[in-house]
């Protein structure tokens, strides 16, 4: 009985973390057998990260804002408004390339100023206030258009949005594989290395403070299996045309915003914030600025995913960005994101796109109607959500294991700082009164 008690908390520990992965690999699957192994071709794999590139990057911001349990509804027209902004400056008013996007991204972060303003210190709902910027910026955008497209674009912009690295070192063959790009593959083994790095040393610390991890066999299958998808698709992209730069671009996204929600007390504010916005506020937490600058942060997003929009393009329409924001949210709720906030992570957001993705390419390459793929990514946004709210009821029955229940930050981004530090009032106890500074890491 023991026996079977240790195996089923081994199958269920971090449900919601896990559980995502899976759903994304059998979703391959599936695709690839209906696609015949079309999905998976070099070709498509670099086209699904250089075509939906803009909406991964709006998903790290709009994970960062779910967590504070918040909401944006007007990426998509910011999106379109920062372009427009940039193709007036590139194309009409000949700014350099390089202080055309720098001018594009402070604008875009004084448009998340003006929303986070009304949200973090007039106190009006972010649902209202983005609604609100919906129309306005959509309304922005016309205005500084004109109703018609600008373009072209500068040749750095574009080769931005849809170019690749060229090639360093040579290839190398790979059988009947045929030849591939040697550079790639060294930086994918580097990022295999790191992730096993990152997570052993994030294991490894949580046992330190004595909080829960997987047992080695699960641990060793889980990194074997991030090690096969990395080279997995490296290889892939290494046959084409080497890595795309905004592939690089998000790498970097990924890894910094990570580090900023996982180990830095920014990051665990939001995350206390949208967990319990009163027990932070009575913990010292400065509430109002941390909401404040997370929708500066969206803004600077959504702004830099116009700037690769409309070079992707090479031209800023003013129906750019239609439908972008239902994209984030969707992917950030179908990466495990919880809807009352708290709950979230950057690599799920990543994830939850990436499944949009294949959904879009997959039902493009067997003929589906635009309806269908509608259809579809609206059925796997209902199922993530209700899988999110069926983990929660399921821990509080008490039917799951520790595991079932929403960790903090804490125990899945490598922070070793004791859970209480995040949680806010149990039930029969009383909310934490401290007055004091903002929560540290142990050292």
């Amino acid at each position: 009985m023991n026996q079977l008690s240790t195996v089923r908390g081994l199958l269920t520990r971090n449900l919601r973390q896990s559980g995502i992965f899976i759903a994304f690999a059998l979703i391959i699957v599936l695709f690839t057998v209906l696609t015949g192994g079309q999905l998976l071709v070099p070709q498509n794999i670099s086209n699904m990260v250089v075509q939906n590139s803009y909406i991964l990057i709006l998903a790290i911001g709009m994970v960062v804002i779910i967590i504070a349990g918040h909401i944006d509804l007007s990426v998509g027209s910011v999106v379109a408004a920062t372009g427009a902004i940039a193709g007036v400056l590139m194309v009409q008013q000949n700014v350099p390339w390089p202080l055309a996007v720098l001018i594009t991204l402070i604008v875009g972060g004084l448009i998340g100023a003006w929303q986070g303003y009304w949200v973090a210190y007039f106190g009006i709902p972010a649902f209202i206030v983005t609604l609100a910027g919906m129309l306005v910026f959509r309304a922005v955008t016309l205005i500084v258009l004109g109703n018609q497209g600008i373009g072209p674009f500068p040749g750095p912009v574009r080769t931005l949005s849809n170019g690749f690295l060229p090639g360093f070192m040579g290839n190398v063959g790979l059988g009947p594989l045929g030849g591939a790009d040697i550079f790639t593959l060294l930086v994918a083994i580097l990022a295999v290395v790191g992730i096993v790095f990152s997570q052993w040393r994030s294991r490894t610390g949580r046992q330190k403070y004595g909080q829960t991890v997987d047992a080695m066999p699960l641990f060793l299958i889980k990194m074997a299996f991030a090690a096969a998808l990395v080279l997995a698709i490296a290889i892939q992209l290494a046959r084409f045309k080497n890595l795309p730069y905004v592939l690089i671009l998000l790498a970097v996204l990924v890894m910094g915003y990570s580090t900023l929600a996982g180990k830095t007390v920014f990051g665990r504010h939001v995350y206390a914030i949208g967990g319990n916005i009163h027990a932070a506020s009575l913990s010292g937490i400065k509430v109002k600025p941390v909401t404040f600058w997370i929708f500066v942060n969206m803004g600077v997003l959504s702004a830099l995913a116009g700037i690769i929009f409309a070079g992707r393009l090479n031209q800023a329409g003013p129906t750019a960005g239609n439908g972008f924001e239902l994209d984030a949210i969707a992917a950030a709720f179908i990466g495990g994101a919880a809807v009352q906030g708290g709950v979230g992570r950057i690599v799920g957001a990543l994830t939850g796109g990436l499944i949009i993705a294949v959904i879009n390419s997959g039902m493009s390459l067997i003929g589906s109607p635009s309806e269908r793929v509608q259809l579809v990514k609206g059925l796997v946004l209902l199922a993530a959500v209700a899988f999110d709210i069926w983990t929660k009821r399921r821990a509080a029955s008490g039917k799951g294991s520790k595991g079932d229940k929403a960790a903090p930050p804490s125990s899945y981004l490598g922070v070793p700082v004791p859970a209480e530090m995040f949680s806010g009032a149990e039930p029969g106890k009383p909310a934490p009164t401290t007055t004091g500074p903002a929560v540290n890491t142990p050292t």
